[in-house]
């Protein structure tokens, strides 16, 4: 049974944070904490807290601004965090919500009902708790028969969980896959640290992998392969989990967020993505020039400008290789697909793209696709 992915969602928040608005908070921020521990600072005993600039942020990552799903709190120099409300048990959890707007929009791309779906995978960074399953939550919504799980992989959580679809549909343990990726990111940012309180934005994402006789959308493309790797590394981490109420430290400590060595994972994961991405390409005895589009990880437009050119040897047009984290911010494992959604359509038959997202772990994940 030959797979392919019949339709793609996006459902964005409402609520926007310009790099002015997140950068005039984190400096007031730091300007009091400076105030505050003038002595300190001083005595050498605390460092200061460093400036920073809507410039900087842009230069450093492509970024102008990013979504959220709850603006409150997060620009409150006494909070700087989203004061998300806690809803009940019996009510549609904040992650479920999100997954399953951006899944309608995906089912009627790809002109399915709830009918015909036999899983659901919910593919992320974070989910907000263990369990039950948010896949199995969305699942009961939308009254899909079959089943569902949740998997973790970081940003490459969108591309491995297609592959894992790919491979259901080939071993015919499902007829059509629902994968939603719905990244509530804010939670885990530390909006204190000038290096990283700028990266994510918050979205949800979702696509339709099927059997290919049964694909009756405008837009259908051919999973002609799927590729994953990963390779151990500390340099992007978060901390945060159910085990930190039994340590005997701040259960929300600035290591139990998102945190990472930058310039490390910029020198470490560029050449690992070209050499993946090349032998990809050349698995299926094409070269890099028959590729009509690359939906690349929305992580860093430096990391993907460097990618591409080191990929063809030059800088890649917006119609090559699209960038969506201008207004998006990275969206943790959604930027490709967000990316594929909203630049897929003008493809012609025949025509070849790879959509390919790398993260923590390392990890990275890519598929080779076909316009049918």
């Amino acid at each position: 049974m030959q797979p392919v992915i019949s339709g793609a969602g996006v459902w964005t928040p409402p609520y926007s944070i310009s790099n002015e608005e997140l950068v005039g908070s984190y400096n007031a921020y730091a300007e009091h904490f400076n105030s505050t521990n003038k002595l300190r600072i001083a005595n050498g005993k605390l460092e200061a807290k460093p400036l920073s600039s809507a410039e900087f942020v842009e230069k450093a990552s492509g970024i102008k601004s990013r979504y959220v799903y709850v603006k409150n709190g997060i620009l409150d120099i006494d909070c700087m965090c989203p004061r998300i409300p806690e809803r009940s048990d019996s009510a549609l959890s904040h992650q479920a919500e999100m997954g399953l707007n951006a899944a309608q929009i995906a089912m009627q791309s790809a002109h399915k009902t709830a009918a015909e779906i036999d899983m659901v995978i919910v593919s992320c960074a974070y989910t907000q708790r263990a369990y039950p399953a948010i896949a199995i939550e969305i699942q009961h919504a939308l009254g899909i028969q079959g089943f569902g799980f949740d998997m973790l992989v970081a940003c490459s959580a969108a591309t491995f969980a297609l592959q894992r679809a790919q491979d259901a549909i080939l071993a015919g343990s499902a007829k059509c896959v629902l994968l939603i990726n719905p990244e509530l990111t804010s939670p885990q940012i530390n909006y204190r640290d000038r290096d990283s309180h700028f990266i994510f934005g918050d979205v949800s994402t979702a696509t339709i992998v099927e059997r290919e006789s049964d694909a009756t959308a405008e837009h259908v493309f051919k999973i002609l392969g799927s590729r994953a790797v990963t390779q151990y590394s500390n340099n992007i981490r978060s901390n945060f989990s159910y085990v930190s109420r039994a340590y005997d430290s701040d259960p929300f400590a600035e290591d139990k967020l998102f945190h990472q060595q930058g310039r490390k994972v910029f020198k470490e994961v560029c050449p690992m993505a070209v050499k993946h991405l090349s032998q990809q390409v050349s698995d299926y005895n094409l070269e890099i020039s028959n590729i009509r589009r690359w939906w690349l990880h929305q992580a860093n437009l430096n990391m993907n400008l460097l990618i591409n050119k080191k990929l063809v040897g030059k800088d890649l047009s917006q119609d090559k290789s699209p960038t969506v984290l201008d207004t998006y911010a990275n969206t943790a494992s959604a930027g490709s697909i967000l990316a594929f959604a909203q630049h897929h359509q003008d493809l012609k038959k025949g025509d070849y793209g790879v959509i390919c997202s790398f993260g923590a772990g390392y990890s990275i994940g890519s598929l080779l696709l076909q316009k049918q």
